[in-house]
């Protein structure tokens, strides 16, 4: 039989993954007795499962760098506070450097994320071969690294924050539609009837964009196909750092003694393709051979395609819904993992107070676009290639809040 929702609610969050997932949990931790988390199929279901599940400090902002540290320590914090975890593993991050700029700008990035107290360093080309002996040597000019960065498990962070949202008493609405917002931003409306919320936070993935067309609201968020494959096990990979080649948005770690790895095609047309390319496989394992000689000789034990969202500049939507008193908009931009619950808790703080502690919201919500989804603010430099372009309703760009009126 289909549940009846409380009514009324002290925040109604809409989308079941990992930033509106722990949001709802923020918002419940922090005194709000009622709150709803609505989802159109069932918890984890989108990418939030489908992840590569990389957590890196090494962010390419000053935001970047906040948004990582804070979910890392969540992430090492979760089994003190709600009795599981989501299997973070600390691991090491490599980010090689092959050609002189992209010395500089990792010597600049060093910097800035020094000057924020994370223990990154410089490691020269034999200091790179040394702590990844399955590298090729001499291939690259050296490399960023920092031994806090890690890795999570997805399907583990999934029943991570399901048990959280059960044991804190948060209403979890599955197979609930979405379908939209009164005049007010007070009464919600789903496909189990209308509720009246103090609070709303948008939190729809890869599918924010329809998400807030439905509130009248523009969101320049996509969503676009990612592969991932894990290749067949071997003992090298055992205790090798994480590595990105950030120009080619390969990226690559150990799993189950073999190695994951994936890298952002930014010629697939944003979508909800799902579908696994072996032409695009092919171009992935030739690049990684020539880093990783190992892999050429390795078979593909698993793989898997999801539909992960981006923004236009790769940094995280957190703010208010323009038009609206009482409605938040909360995205991580292809980071769920990386940044997702650090996203849900500034965006739960924003929500409640009209600040976090986390990072520092005034440039990160819905007005650093303009009209037609071109951001105001510089991409963060070490981010997947996702499009440049986006596909979201036409009609969005329209909505104002005196169209509502």
């Amino acid at each position: 039989m289909p549940m009846n929702l409380p009514k009324p609610a002290d925040a109604v969050v809409v989308g079941g993954g990992t930033v509106g997932a722990w949001c709802a949990w923020f918002l419940r931790r922090a005194g709000l007795d009622n709150v709803i988390l609505i989802e159109k199929g069932l918890l984890g279901q989108g990418a939030s499962s489908r992840a590569a599940g990389v957590v890196r400090v090494q962010g390419g902002t000053p935001e970047a760098v906040r948004l990582g540290r804070w979910t890392r320590e969540f992430y090492l914090r979760q089994r003190e506070e709600i009795g599981t975890d989501s299997g973070f593993t600390q691991q090491g991050y490599l980010l090689p450097a092959f050609t002189e700029p992209e010395v500089a700008a990792a010597h600049a990035r060093i910097a800035m994320q020094q000057s924020l107290g994370l223990p990154v360093r410089w490691l020269t080309p034999a200091e790179v071969d040394d702590i990844n002996p399955t590298m090729a040597h001499g291939v690259t000019l050296g490399a960023s690294y920092c031994d806090e960065d890690g890795f999570i498990t997805p399907p583990r962070n999934v029943a991570a924050y399901t048990a959280a949202l059960a044991l804190a008493g948060v209403t979890v609405a599955e197979r609930t539609r979405f379908t939209g917002l009164s005049a007010d931003g007070r009464t919600v409306r789903t496909s189990l009837g209308e509720v009246e919320a103090g609070l709303v936070v948008l939190a729809g993935g890869p599918r924010l964009a329809e998400v807030g067309a439905l509130a009248g609201i523009s969101v320049p968020a996509g969503g676009v196909q990612h592969q991932v494959f894990v290749t067949e096990q071997h003992q090298a990979f055992a205790d090798t750092p994480m590595a990105f080649d950030v120009p080619s948005g390969l990226y690559w770690r150990p799993e189950e003694g073999g190695l994951l790895f994936g890298m952002s095609d930014p010629d697939e047309p944003p979508g909800e393709n799902r579908t696994i390319d072996y032409d695009y496989l092919a171009l992935m394992r030739t690049r990684l051979a020539a880093l990783v000689p190992l892999t050429a000789g390795l078979g593909i034990r698993r793989a898997w395609a999801a539909t992960i969202d981006f923004t236009p500049d790769h940094l995280p939507i957190i703010g208010a819904a323009p038009g609206y008193s009482s409605v938040f908009v909360a995205s991580a931009g292809g980071a769920g993992m990386m940044w997702g619950p650090a996203v849900a808790r500034a965006a739960a703080d924003l929500a409640l107070t009209g600040a976090s502690d986390i990072v520092d919201t005034t440039d990160l919500g819905l007005d650093r676009f303009d009209a037609s989804g071109h951001s105001r603010l510089a991409a963060d430099p070490i981010a997947l290639p996702f499009p440049e372009k986006l596909a979201f309703p036409e009609k969005l760009a329209s909505h104002e809040k005196a169209s509502r009126a």
